[in-house]
């Protein structure tokens, strides 16, 4: 296991590396130049003062030393500054990494659990009133786009049913901290966790009841039924464990989908995370911001990855390390 747990490590290492290099040569090669931009936010800027800002920036450079500049930089833990912001990159995804974190987290054990549990159900009787009705709120909540459902939930509990916040992370007069801030966070949540989970929870349900019905119909839940076995224990206990192994799969590769739809549920709910902060960090054609998110994502992804491969020897025994 540890020389294993070692070789996936570097693994991961080479595709996060590979990753960077990919992410700065796309984002340098997209239309657009950042002192431009800064000129315009500004109101206007003088030729001389542009062209100090391209020096400063190592922007006057080829590409090729450019990225070398920055991977020297990278390996150092150094993001470099954000053109637009004037703040060091590192500090500002650490700031915002904690809201993103619980909103995602939020989600997707919010789509994992229920998704499983309605999956789990529609299972045990797939030609019934309940199995028809969860596969078909299962297709509409996977057809619907993520902002799309964002944006009905606003008008919503906005105009119509006013009784969830809308907007940001916390309240004008939250005091930041004890349990009334919580509360407050909690109760701000709900909403980005809802538009986020849903399509995800739909996923989640059609693949855990598919499961189940291919494990159901194996002969050691036969076995399991012949030596009279309660249907309960042979349903959680022996079906689902088995059953559960491509919906964990599932769980580990979506992580980074998870992450993208994170962009647009932010940017719709204000949400103060690496969503916003990326979606601005576009606008701006602020390159070291996006970079950065970026490299955090990736990181993340990675990590996902490793730790679902990892999961499967404890939901599966059968499956060994070579």
């Amino acid at each position: 296991m540890p020389r294993y747990i070692a070789s996936r490590l570097l693994q991961g290492l080479a595709l996060v590396l590979a990753v960077v290099v990919l992410n700065f040569v796309l984002v340098h090669a997209a239309p657009g130049d950042p002192v431009e931009t800064i000129a315009g936010a500004s109101g206007g800027m003088s030729p001389e003062l542009m062209a100090q800002l391209r020096t400063q920036y190592g922007l006057d450079k080829p590409l090729p030393v450019q990225l070398g500049v920055y991977l020297g930089k990278v390996i150092q833990g150094d993001l470099g500054y954000s053109y637009f912001f004037n703040l060091p990159v590192t500090s500002m995804i650490l700031e915002r990494v904690p809201a993103t974190l619980l909103l995602v987290l939020s989600a997707v054990m919010l789509a994992f659990l229920v998704g499983t549990a309605l999956g789990v159900l529609s299972s045990r009787k797939p030609n019934g009133l309940l199995s028809q009705f969860i596969t078909v709120l299962s297709m509409v909540g996977f057809a619907a786009p993520v902002f799309w459902v964002g944006i009905m939930l606003v008008i919503l509990f906005a105009s119509m049913i006013p009784i969830l916040p809308v907007a940001g992370m916390r309240s004008i007069d939250s005091t930041g901290g004890g349990i009334a801030d919580v509360l407050d966070v909690a109760h701000h949540l709900v909403l980005p966790t809802v538009t986020l989970g849903l399509v995800y929870l739909a996923q989640y349900s059609r693949l855990s009841r598919s499961s189940m019905l291919d494990v159901l119909g194996s002969d050691f839940i036969r076995t399991a039924r012949a030596k009279g076995l309660a249907d309960r224990v042979v349903l959680y206990k022996h079906a689902l464990r088995n059953a559960l192994l491509p919906v964990v799969t599932v769980l580990g590769l979506q992580f980074g989908n998870v992450l993208a739809g994170a962009i647009l549920v932010e940017t719709v709910f204000n949400w103060p995370g690496l969503g916003r902060l990326a979606f601005d960090s576009v606008l701006r054609r602020d390159y070291p911001t996006i970079l950065g998110v970026l490299l955090f994502s990736s990181i993340v992804v990675v990590v996902m990855n490793q730790v679902t491969d990892l999961c499967y020897r404890f939901i599966d025994p059968r499956i060994k390390t070579s």
